[in-house]
């Protein structure tokens, strides 16, 4: 079964005990939360699956040729590229065979004639000390000129990370907006009775497991760098705010308070996580170090539940969800100023406010006609828009170049991952071969 957002009015969460009622109301969605995690049967290791559907208003006519290589490959990096350029639904693939001529030159005739404007070539050689000089060079068919291209050395386990980062320069020359091929996403899983952090590609690739734990685990959270990631643990057999270096596996409890800890937010210079604190005996938006220690700084002050921050890009300005007006909506607080301003109106029920890396654009969950959907407004006006026709979404999460939002949801009785552009062209559906997924959150763009 699926979670369903937080419904305020919920039987489940009303309590008649007026001293600890706000914390029990925390405590029951928290649980409510990791209970409705699915159980997945046991494997080794999960394999994910993209499907993608659409295309967006305009597509770039290119052709990728196969790398020269000295030898076999474990990745195909022109197959990864073309993936990539595809799924973006930006690039339309023209068919790459016999575009390179004799010399490996391309062969611009052939190219044309094909319909191609823009045609990426390379090689690949494999260094003595095991490692690959991977080289490859962009190509305007129209004019019949070079528009650039590098070289760069990468280790054998590199070489699909190498495919992404050349995906991305190609997309960038091309489109001016940065691509994402090369970013991660970590999501949540439940795997027999071991719940599991993971990270993977953007698309669904090189799944990794930095976490494993016999107690829940939820609301991961990406610093800016992408070094780290804030998530709640249950370990303590009650909510507790983590934060979890990647690179060395260290992790440190950051939110360790009375009552619950939970949906950690970082600041966009990454020394702060706002997170959300039943320590008063109210849910409230807290200031917290994101190494730990100090005394928290209480940001929200209502007789409601405020709860799920985001700062926006400014880091002057944070979005949360409250029922101080009597339903779940979504406001703006001044950070500085304490001045607090509702924005939703399109609905009884907005909650899990996420805010576009140039700070324009607000994606959240709307309850319409009794489904849950993945809507989107400009923050400076304009009417909501929904994004999502699933009925049961989650979860939104912007990609960071603004292009894309992913969220979780439910086809068919299985959770999956679903991407969307902020078009509403294309849709990116990522499904698990062992089971459910839940909680995406994507990682920013590759340094």
């Amino acid at each position: 079964m699926n979670a369903e957002p937080l419904d305020y009015n919920s039987p489940m969460l009303r309590s008649d005990r007026p001293a600890s009622a706000l914390s029990v109301l925390i405590q029951a969605w928290l649980l409510a939360v990791v209970l409705a995690l699915p159980a997945l049967a046991p494997r080794a290791a999960a394999q994910m699956r993209i499907e993608v559907s659409g295309v967006g208003a305009t597509q770039y006519p290119i052709a990728v040729a196969g790398f020269v290589t000295s030898g076999r490959l474990p990745v195909d990096v022109a197959d990864v590229i073309r993936a990539d350029l595809t799924r973006s639904g930006a690039f339309r693939l023209i068919d790459p065979l016999a575009t390179l001529g004799d010399s490996g030159a391309p062969n611009f005739i052939d190219l044309r004639a094909k319909g191609a404007d823009a045609v990426v070539g390379g090689s690949i050689a494999r260094l003595a000390d095991g490692r690959y000089d991977v080289r490859f060079r962009l190509s305007d068919v129209v004019r019949q000129s070079s528009l650039g291209g590098e070289s760069f050395v990468a280790a054998e386990g590199d070489l699909r990370f190498a495919a992404h980062r050349i995906a991305d320069w190609i997309y960038e020359k091309l489109t001016g907006q940065p691509g994402i091929f090369s970013t991660r996403i970590a999501f949540v899983s439940k795997n027999g009775p071991r719940y599991r952090l993971n990270i993977a590609d953007w698309d669904g690739e090189n799944i990794q497991t930095p976490l494993a734990s016999p107690e829940p685990i939820i609301s991961p959270s990406w610093s800016p760098d992408g070094s780290r990631l804030a998530y709640v643990s249950f370990e303590s057999k009650k909510p507790v705010v983590y934060v979890h270096t990647l690179a060395t596996g260290q992790r440190q409890a950051v939110a360790n308070f009375k009552g619950s800890n939970s949906a950690p937010a970082w600041s966009p210079d990454g020394r702060s996580l706002a997170v959300a604190l039943t320590r008063d005996g109210l849910s409230q938006i807290y200031l917290i170090s994101a190494s730990g220690g100090g005394q928290p700084r209480r940001l929200t002050q209502s007789s409601g539940i405020d709860t799920e921050p985001a700062f926006a890009p400014d880091g002057k300005t944070m979005y949360f969800t409250s029922d101080r007006g009597g339903s779940p909506q979504i406001y703006r607080l001044n950070i500085d100023s304490g001045d607090v301003a509702r924005v939703t109106f399109g609905s009884t029920y907005n909650v899990s406010p996420r805010v576009s890396p140039d700070g324009r654009q607000l994606a959240f969950i709307s309850r319409r006609d009794g489904r849950f959907v993945v809507a989107m407004k400009e923050i400076n006006g304009g009417a909501e828009q929904v994004m999502s026709d699933g009925g049961r979404e989650e979860s939104p999460s912007f990609a960071p170049n603004g292009r894309w939002i992913m969220y979780a949801t439910q086809v068919g009785g299985r959770d999956s991952l679903m991407a969307i552009s902020t078009d509403g062209r294309v849709k990116q559906r990522l499904t698990s071969s062992s089971g459910d997924i839940r909680e995406p959150t994507w990682g920013p763009l590759a340094k």
